[in-house]
């Protein structure tokens, strides 16, 4: 680990056991997931639903304990002290997707940032709290005079997720996680707020795990990302090679479902959908196999190694085979449905 190194996973795994005492399944939400988030970068965490993002958020943020693996925060192992509680020794806050299931609509805003002064004991005195909590909101572009004896109700959705984010930075964390933080507010100021991640991240020397769906939006914040697909990695590096120039069949996938603005260029991209999700959490091999394009037989039976493609890891069966000078033969295992 680096001095720069804020958040360290190893081979970190997250099972389900579903149904009846004597029928339950085992399902693998996250697989033997490791990464590793630097001071003031913005590592994005990008998947469709059910890609075991947010497991793995919840994981981080001690809301869920491992089953296997490990979660180290500043060099110390990450074992939650209390479960479901976040850190608090840590220095690791969330800022959640919807800013008005964050705070009670009939309490004010302004005793959320007073409690967390008091739990934190980060002043001595009334005077001292509330010039630090004035501190903190000049940071996203508000102050205390623009929260006293409001309720949330009295914000827009920009307003309260700035809000939001300012009484995540009352502690001095060194990590946020941000799971899915601008997916509830309007597009016309989506931007201002990826404006201001990049600008805390910078200024304050902070790491950000930013969890999205939305691959523009990852893009235009990210210093490096990962795909996750069914509980695993299938691709991650650096932003620009990962998203712009996509190794794997998955990645390349999402990009091909983003439709353009552009009427000359309407979304014909036809999207193979699995027949089961279970299957593909079940499924021994690849669990890209069943919509997979250019499936080959190993990829039924073996999971994909990680392959090194000039600083991206990309984890697919096709990449070893191009390497080695294998034949890539095409399996045929497509039975699922076309929609477009």
């Amino acid at each position: 680990m680096t001095i720069n190194t804020i958040l360290e996973l190893h081979n970190v795994s997250k099972v389900y056991q579903m149904g009846s005492m004597f029928s339950r399944l085992r399902i693998t939400a996250v697989d033997q997931v490791s990464l590793g988030v630097g001071a003031g970068e913005i590592f994005g965490l990008a998947g469709e639903s059910g890609s075991g993002k947010s497991t793995l958020a919840r994981m981080i943020l001690g809301f869920e304990e491992p089953s296997s693996g490990m979660i180290i925060h500043r060099g110390k192992d990450g074992k939650p002290i209390i479960r479901g509680k976040i850190w608090r020794t840590a220095g690791v806050q969330a800022i959640f997707q919807n800013p008005f299931e964050t705070f009670n609509p009939l309490r004010q805003v302004e005793r959320y940032f007073f409690d967390t002064i008091d739990n934190f004991k980060l002043a001595s005195n009334k005077a001292d709290a509330k010039s630090r909590i004035d501190t903190t909101l000049k940071m996203v572009g508000l102050n205390y005079e623009a929260i006293a004896g409001r309720y949330p109700s009295e914000f827009s959705g920009g307003q309260l997720q700035r809000v939001s984010i300012a009484r995540s930075l009352l502690n001095e964390p060194s990590l946020l996680i941000a799971d899915e933080p601008v997916s509830m507010v309007d597009a016309s100021i989506r931007m201002s707020i990826m404006n201001l991640f990049r600008e805390l991240v910078d200024r304050l020397g902070l790491g950000m795990v930013y969890i999205t769906h939305d691959l523009a939006t990852a893009y235009y914040v990210c210093n490096r990302i990962a795909i996750m697909f069914k509980g695993n990695i299938v691709a991650m590096g650096d932003v620009e090679r990962v998203l712009i120039e996509p190794k794997h069949p998955y990645v390349r996938l999402l990009r091909d479902c983003i439709p353009e603005t552009d009427l000359k260029k309407r979304w014909t991209t036809k999207v193979q959908l699995a027949e089961s999700d279970t299957e593909e959490y079940l499924r021994s091999g690849c669990k890209f196999a069943s919509r997979c394009p250019q499936v080959i037989e190993i990829c039924k039976h073996e999971m994909p190694k990680d392959i090194d493609v000039e600083g991206s890891l990309v984890k697919c069966h096709l990449l070893d085979y191009s390497r080695k000078g294998q034949p890539i033969v095409p399996s045929g295992l497509h039975t699922s449905t076309e929609v477009g």
